[in-house]
Formats: C-alpha cells, sequence, structure tokens
C-alpha cells in the first residue's frame, strides 16, 4: 500500500518514473557550492527528473548542479548534461541520502528542453 508521502510527490509529477539504474555524474554549479563530483546510480527517472542514492552529504533543496545521465566516462560521445535543482534531500539507513533533481534544460544543445528535444539543423 503506498504510503501518504509517496501520494504527495506523485501529485507533483507530470511525467511517470522508470526504475532504471544508471550511473550518473552529479557535480555543483554554483561557485559558491564546495566541488565535488558524485558517481551515484540512478534509483528512477522521468524526463524530468532523476531520484538516486548517495553518501555525499552536501546536497540540499534549491541546490543547483549538473547532471550528466546516464554517464559511462568523459569522453562518451553519448553522455548529456542537464542543469539540475535539487528538490528533496531524504536521510537513508546506512548513511545514505536519497537525492531528487528536476532537470532543468540540458546543456550540451542550446534551448533544448530536458526532454531531448534538439534544436532544427
Amino acid at each position: 500500500m503506498p504510503e501518504a508521502s509517496d501520494k504527495v510527490y506523485s501529485e507533483l509529477r507530470r511525467s511517470r518514473r522508470a526504475k532504471i539504474a544508471r550511473t550518473l555524474r552529479v557535480r555543483p554549479s554554483e561557485p559558491r557550492d564546495a566541488h565535488f563530483e558524485d558517481l551515484p546510480v540512478s534509483v528512477n527517472a522521468s524526463r524530468e527528473g532523476i531520484y538516486f542514492r548517495t553518501r555525499q552529504e552536501t546536497y540540499y533543496p534549491g541546490m543547483r548542479v549538473f547532471v550528466t545521465f546516464p554517464y559511462s566516462s568523459p569522453h562518451d560521445p553519448m553522455n548529456c548534461e542537464y542543469v539540475a535543482e535539487v528538490r528533496r534531500v531524504e536521510k537513508l539507513p546506512n548513511g545514505k541520502f536519497g537525492v531528487a533533481v528536476h532537470l532543468l534544460m540540458t546543456v550540451n544543445y542550446s534551448g533544448s528542453s530536458p526532454s531531448g528535444s534538439r534544436p532544427p539543423s
């Protein structure tokens, strides 16, 4: 049976989430945040957001980050980088945190939306 908190978050979502375990790379985008590079594995994802678990303690709601998803290596041409905003941080057992990010825009293609549309050629 779904918990009340699940219902609240699901009502805020515009697109369905798919359970998908893929590595992503997350880095802060604001100079005021200490630099780090986190390589967590996603729990689920949608066109507009990703939820992942991490041991990194520095995430906070409203934090702007660069997210590369999926991520395999720094020079993989299939990498797609987004500017995202941390929407939720949950304290989980075993010193982990659940982090939900909202994808705002792609960095790879000017004017692209998180849904993957590309500017006309």
